[in-house]
């Protein structure tokens, strides 16, 4: 009876670790599809700049692209609240699959979009809709995978969690788009990539459809969510039978009620911080080395995928570092490194003699990079209930990163020449450092608080 006993207890600890196992991966890879089908724009940007927004001067051109980027972003809120609530209240995994799934269509309706030459003004209105709609899904993938994951990990792998799918999600991301241009560049070189080969790399987002669908199809719900959707049945059922019994509010209107609005502003200190770092460091790289390096394709392909290995490699330890030192600590001293490091890699950059220098330098770059939103995601999750924590996570990670998110466009605009990028980005990089670190001081401590359940006020 006892080893029967054993085998049965056996048997439901290893589906249990399959399980974390499933959830920690689908988050890792949904946020990694997502943002391969983002970052195609950026490795394509001085051609769509070219073809869609034509400009004599160069810089508006390259502004231009990362303006359509930033509009992106800013519809990723509206996504995050519908997806969200929708996640709150029914589930991560069908909120999860239909974003995805959204992302990787969208993305590949770029490659069909007809260009300047051909449709005149026509095309760059087509291109920024389409941003639009594909900003709503990738704000639901935010919503649903920057929760599952860390929802169903032990506390002590938490913060490695966090790191993984956030800034681990972004390197394997930036990798795969990495991977799709070096093809590309290959099978349509000089100037058959303007033609044919920027379409191409926009076609491969059906890709990413079919992969989402391929890893959430098994996916399970996660223990806190399970839990928290029994309570709410019971709730339920209670309520048919009890008249007295109050309304529950639905998650974006518990979002913003007087308990949750003052923790949501506070959050957007540091998720516009990470958001601007990781935007104006991995996202401004390819962008850099084509203009200011003037690197070859085959080179600078070559420093971005290193560049998205480091970025893994640092989310992860900078994550799982503060479930150990805290959350708040792990903030401020990576918040400090950045006020200097950052300007001085940027010149670093520019006067680099070598491949091998460049490239030096440009890996210590995204890494530093990324290492402020490592923590981020789960430092968001444990200031929300369950009941609202895609809600919330979703909504303070998006409303941050569309507002880091411009930031790329706003240093376009202020850089005269290619030039000018280096110092420009400079200055940038650390007037936002300092306002991470000041949101890093007025947070409080979060280290084992994921286990709320519910809002203090759920029920009005």
């Amino acid at each position: 009876m006892s080893t029967s006993v054993q085998q049965s207890a056996s048997q439901s600890e290893a589906g249990n670790n399959r399980q974390v196992a499933g959830a920690v991966v689908a988050s890792c890879m949904g946020w990694a599809l997502d943002l391969f089908d983002l970052f195609v724009l950026l490795y394509v940007a001085p051609v769509v700049g070219r073809l869609f927004f034509p400009s004599e001067h160069a810089m508006l051109s390259l502004a231009a692209v990362y303006a359509s980027f930033a509009v992106t972003l800013l519809m990723r809120p509206l996504g995050s609240a519908w997806f969200g609530s929708y996640a709150d209240r029914k589930g991560r995994k069908g909120a999860m699959i239909v974003a995805v799934v959204g992302v990787g269509f969208s993305t590949a309706a770029f490659g069909l979009l007809p260009t300047v030459a051909q449709v005149g003004l026509l095309a760059p209105v087509l291109f920024i809709v389409l941003r639009l709609v594909q900003g709503v899904f990738v704000g639901g993938v935010v919503a649903s995978t920057h929760t599952i994951g860390t929802e169903s990990v032990s506390p002590r792998y938490r913060g490695a969690v966090s790191g993984l799918v956030g800034g681990g999600g972004a390197g394997i991301g930036a990798l795969l788009a990495s991977l799709v241009y070096m093809a590309m560049s290959h099978i349509f070189p000089g100037d058959q990539f303007d033609v044919w080969g920027w379409r191409c790399m926009f076609f491969t987002g059906i890709i990413s459809s079919v992969l989402g669908l391929f890893i959430f199809n098994r996916l399970e719900e996660s223990p806190l969510w399970k839990k928290v959707a029994a309570e709410k049945a019971a709730r339920a059922q209670q309520a048919r039978h009890d008249v007295t019994a109050g309304t529950v509010r639905s998650p974006v209107r518990t979002l913003f009620s007087g308990e949750y609005r003052s923790v949501l502003f506070v959050n957007l200190l540091l998720t516009i911080g990470g958001g601007s770092g990781y935007y104006l460091t991995s996202g401004y790289l390819p962008t850099f080395l084509k203009v200011v390096n003037q690197a070859p394709s085959d080179v600078a392909a070559n420093i971005l995928m290193a560049c998205s290995a480091i970025v893994v490699v640092v989310s992860i330890i900078v994550g799982h570092l503060s479930t150990f030192i805290g959350r708040k600590r792990a903030f401020l001293a990576v918040g400090v490194l950045q006020i200097f490091g950052l300007p001085a890699l940027y010149s670093a950059m520019q006067t680099a003699q070598t491949p091998m220098a460049l490239g030096i330098y440009a890996v210590l770059l995204a890494g530093l990079g990324c290492a402020s939103f490592a923590p981020i995601l789960i430092f968001l999750n444990e200031r929300f209930p369950t009941s609202i924590r895609a809600t919330g996570t979703g909504l303070s990670w998006n409303i941050g990163f569309a507002i880091g998110g411009m930031m790329p466009t706003f240093v376009s605009l202020v850089a005269a020449t290619p030039a000018d990028l280096p110092s420009t980005l400079g200055i940038f990089a650390g007037a936002i450092s300092v306002l991470f670190v000041l949101g890093a001081l007025i947070i409080p401590e979060t280290v084992g608080r994921l286990e709320q359940t519910a809002p203090a006020q759920a029920e009005a």
